[in-house]
């Protein structure tokens, strides 16, 4: 995993490590008087002394070389001036590690010449290697350092010190797998609106195409973008664009009043962010991290990547830098060239991303939160990955017009976390999706098979003293589901009959089969992707304990049965998860990256599919849970078959309704393509949509427009809430109306 750089994550503990302050030297028990060691022994522990110091440095670890002085030169030279001293020097050298290795030992009784070659490691300039030595005296019972600059280098005598002169090469692209620019180094127009200098409402439809055409946005979007502002004279951002794509329409748009633009060059991300969250974005170093970046050559006023691909990918995208390492006097007057080295080219990172599937994607859950992950079922490469809402990368460029007020809107608190990375790092309670992991544990145990019966009435009073739990039947006015196997309990999603199985399970002596079945499917871990993500949690009975001081109850049981008690999950786990099923029982790790690759074409580094084990359930039990999802949008009596009538591609899914404790649910559907084309890998889709309702009524929808637009490059059948493709209907469809429902809440399908 790649989205924290191992480089970075250790220059800032160094940092840490060595910014205590030294112990007192004087402070050091003195060793009782003995007579003068032999002169092999002297030799020894003099030796000794100067490895420690060296090694010290090695590490980075300033107060224990400055334990090592003499107290003379404690006296005269206190540890904040000799720490920022050697502070400066491996900044100034852009200096990475050291080795060194003693060279001769001079030894008399009370003083002794330690020499030995350094190594030094540059960022920018390769190894340098110089020889130098260290004097040493008797003080305290043992070798002390008179240390001088020389210590450092032979050249820093008499106050010298480096200067670095670095030449950085333009940082590399970021594309999609058809080689698409998703981030460019490029010259951009930063466009924005005046709201009270909009004319006409003729003008104004025209201003709204035109701008729609160039930023490919809906124009109802644009327009709700400074809607609340009219009558203002604040510049409202609507976007950035190419410098070659707004030359085709700056004519038209010099024509009408209340748009407005400037030019600017730095990076930029196309349609104001396609998969924001996962390719991420550059900005600023920041002061907690100077000193780190310093150290690898960066001069400090550089653009690095922050988060996602940007970051974990910097080294790459950056590419070697070269430059010449100066050795100057006090007064700054260059003496010599201590080592050069030229710039290495950067390398370009080709994502996994289907760049016009993202675009729609992103486009499909619009003005909702959540996510949708898009997996190819049988590689596990990402082709989609959506957060919403999402943000503007190019605002992070501060040479951009519109960063100021659009970081302004993004961080004024009514956005709703929109650099979270829903897709990753949200975590959520899972609902009935999590019906096929119960399903498994019940047919690995051998206590079920799918056929086995079970009368589904829409009360559940198995957990005794007077509980009642309501299947979701019941809120609904529907009637009961009746006497069913057990695949149709999962395509008509019956809670009694899941509630059933945890709650058998635990009585059988298999109180972890639920948990353990969940870890089997990759639920609650870190997937392994390349970018930002969390963990999660699946609840275990040790769990319980360790962390509540609670034993596991069989309301615990029945409660994970149907994805709720202490669950949560990301939607990317899920989508992992939904493939397995689908492709067989394997779980890949999903895969954001294809290839990294240099100007002249040579891969440099390709990412393969990522096997990351078996779930362990049977082909015959696997085959029998993806035919119960199969019957979930085909069987009359489906949760989700009224949404994908008139679909003509194979498909297979889960619908989920995943209760908060607050709110409403969160609408869930997870689910797989079977299509097996030669031309079009199958997929594996998960949507959220938080706290929004039940997963057939607002998650499917999604679901199907998406496998509309990966197979078809556009989608056909209007949400509900839809007039048309992208109009949104008043008002809204609302849910049936709910009954109140019983503490714990069951969940719906």
């Amino acid at each position: 995993m790649r989205s924290l750089p191992y480089w970075l994550l250790l220059g800032l503990w160094a940092i840490a490590a060595c910014s205590g302050a030294p112990t007192n030297a004087s402070a050091t028990p003195a060793a009782s008087p003995t007579a003068a060691a032999p002169q092999g022994e002297d030799t020894l522990a003099a030796e000794d002394t100067a490895r420690r110091f060296l090694t010290a440095w090695a590490a980075l670890d300033y107060p224990a070389m400055y334990d090592l002085l003499t107290p003379l030169t404690q006296d005269a030279l206190s540890f904040e001036t000799f720490a920022d001293r050697y502070r400066a020097i491996w900044r100034q050298g852009a200096f990475t590690g050291l080795d060194f290795e003693i060279v001769s030992s001079l030894v008399q009784p009370r003083s002794a010449q330690i020499r030995y070659r350094i190594f030094l490691q540059s960022a920018v300039v390769g190894e340098i290697v110089r020889e130098t030595f260290m004097e040493l005296t008797r003080a305290d019972g043992g070798w002390r350092i008179a240390w001088t600059d020389a210590t450092i280098l032979p050249e820093l005598a008499e106050g010298n010190d480096l200067l670095l002169d670095v030449v950085t090469p333009t940082r590399a692209n970021i594309y999609d797998l058809q080689g698409l620019a998703l981030a460019a180094q490029s010259d951009v127009v930063a466009l924005w609106v005046v709201p009270d200098e909009i004319g006409d409402a003729g003008q104004e439809a025209t201003m709204l195409t035109v701008l729609s055409e160039l930023l490919g946005e809906r124009p109802d979007a644009i327009r709700d973008r400074y809607e609340a502002m009219r009558g203002s004279d604040s510049p409202v951002p609507v976007g950035e664009v190419s410098l070659l794509s707004f030359r085709a329409v700056e004519a038209q748009l010099a024509e009408l009043s209340g748009v407005q633009w400037s030019f600017y060059n730095g990076r930029y991300y196309l349609s104001g962010g396609l998969a924001a969250h996962a390719v991420g974005y550059v900005g600023q170093i920041t002061e907690e991290a100077l000193e780190v970046y310093q150290s690898l050559g960066y001069e400090g006023d550089e653009f690095v990547g922050q988060i996602g691909l940007e970051s974990a990918f910097e080294a790459e995208l950056r590419g070697q830098p070269g430059g010449t390492l100066y050795l100057r006097d006090p007064s700054g007057r260059i003496l010599s060239v201590l080592a050069s080295s030229d710039a290495g080219p950067p390398s370009a990172v080709y994502t996994t991303i289907d760049r016009d599937l993202q675009r729609q994607a992103q486009e499909a859950i619009r003005g909702f939160r959540g996510a949708i992950v898009v997996l190819e079922r049988d590689t596990g490469a990402v082709r989609a990955l959506v957060s919403s809402p999402a943000f503007d990368p190019n605002l992070f460029n501060t040479s951009n017009p519109n960063s100021a007020p659009g970081l302004a809107r993004l961080f004024d608190g009514t956005r709703q976390q929109p650099l979270l990375n829903r897709a990753t790092s949200g975590l959520y309670p899972l609902g009935s999706v999590f019906k096929m992991v119960s399903m498994s544990a019940a047919l690995t145990s051998e206590l079920y098979t799918p056929d086995s019966l079970y009368t589904c009435n829409g009360e559940f009073r198995e957990l005794g003293g007077g509980a009642v739990l309501y299947d979701w039947t019941v809120a609904a006015g529907l009637p009961d589901h009746g006497t069913i196997t057990l695949m149709e309990g999962l395509e008509r999603s019956c809670n009694p009959y899941f509630w059933h199985i945890g709650l058998d399970l635990f009585n059988q002596g298999f109180p972890n089969a639920l948990s353990d079945m969940s870890t089997a499917f990759g639920l609650g871990q870190p997937t392994g992707i390349d970018v930002e993500e969390a963990s999660g949690q699946v609840p275990t009975p040790e769990w319980k304990l360790q962390a509540l001081g609670e034993e596991w109850t069989l309301a615990d049981a029945v409660q994970l049965a149907i994805g709720q008690s202490a669950l949560t999950v990301t939607p990317l786990q899920v989508a992992r998860y939904v493939a397995a099923i689908g492709n067989g029982g394997t779980l890949f790790q999903p895969r954001l990256v294809d290839r990294v690759q240099n100007a002249e074409g040579e891969v440099l580094e390709r990412f393969l599919p990522q096997p990351q084990g078996r779930v362990p359930v049977s082909d015959e039990h696997l085959a029998a849970i993806q035919q119960a999802m199969t019957q979930v949008v085909r069987a009359p009596g489906g949760t989700a078959r009224h949404r994908f009538l008139g679909l003509t591609l194979n498909v297979a899914g889960k619908t989920g309704t995943a209760e908060t404790g607050s709110g409403a649910p969160h609408a869930w559907f997870a689910g797989y393509t079977f299509e097996a084309r030669a031309d079009r890998p199958d997929v594996a889709v998960v949507v959220l949509v938080e706290n929004q309702g039940e997963g057939s009524v607002w998650a499917a929808p999604i679901f199907r427009r998406v496998v509309e637009i990966y197979f078809f490059g556009q989608p056909f059948m209007p949400y509900p809430w839809e007039s048309q493709i992208g109009v949104t209907r008043t008002p809204v469809p609302t849910e049936t109306p709910a009954a109140p429902l019983p503490s714990p809440t069951p969940d719906q399908p």
